[in-house]
């Protein structure tokens, strides 16, 4: 993921600064149209309407493209997401390897599905044989301020239903699929 990340941040980065001398700055882009529309489209209407959005500069810091008044923010890079307080600060705290300070349920949106993680790596960036490399449907995750209350739900990401990613590190949340699950191998993590 933080290989996608970074690898979002480069393309991205090309694609403003070609923008940027195609376009005057005082009116918004077409790239900043696109870029604000596919941001939308992670979460629902009814929040994405309101959510600040938001694109990772060169330096890793997000820029904002659109102001926001609901507490939301939606991304279309380096995958598009729509999050809430509890899940902006869980991204922060992943992004620099840091303890999560979660204090409520967080609940964040990827209603266009992702590009694939680690099951069970939270900084894995490729596939291997033993990492669980999932990719996912349109789905919503969920936080909670004690990662213990993740331990009776399963892993397995093909078992049907909702299931754990990163259980036993401190960013395991749940996530919730909302379209079918491609076809893919069971994990071997079913049970733990």
């Amino acid at each position: 993921m933080k290989r996608l990340f970074m690898l979002g941040i480069l393309v991205f980065t090309s694609a403003s600064l070609l923008a940027a001398q195609q376009t005057k700055a005082s009116s918004p882009s077409v790239s900043n149209a696109d870029t604000i529309s596919k941001a939308m489209s992670a979460g629902p209407p009814d929040i994405a309407k309101d959510a600040a959005i938001v694109e990772p500069t060169t330096g890793g810091q997000m820029k904002e493209l659109r102001p926001g008044n609901n507490g939301w923010v939606c991304m279309a890079q380096p995958m598009r997401m729509c999050l809430d307080k509890q899940w902006q600060n869980w991204a922060d705290a992943w992004s620099n390897k840091k303890d999560p300070n979660i204090t409520a349920v967080g609940i964040g949106y990827m209603l266009t599905g992702d590009e694939g993680a680690s099951n069970t790596d939270p900084y894995a960036t490729a596939p291997t044989s033993d990492n669980q490399w999932v990719v996912a449907p349109a789905h919503v995750m969920v936080l909670t301020p004690d990662t213990k209350q993740l331990d009776a739900l399963p892993t397995d990401p093909h078992n049907g239903g909702p299931w754990v990613m990163w259980k036993g590190t401190k960013y395991a949340h749940i996530m919730v699929p909302v379209a079918a699950m491609p076809k893919g191998p069971p994990s071997n993590a079913a049970t733990k």
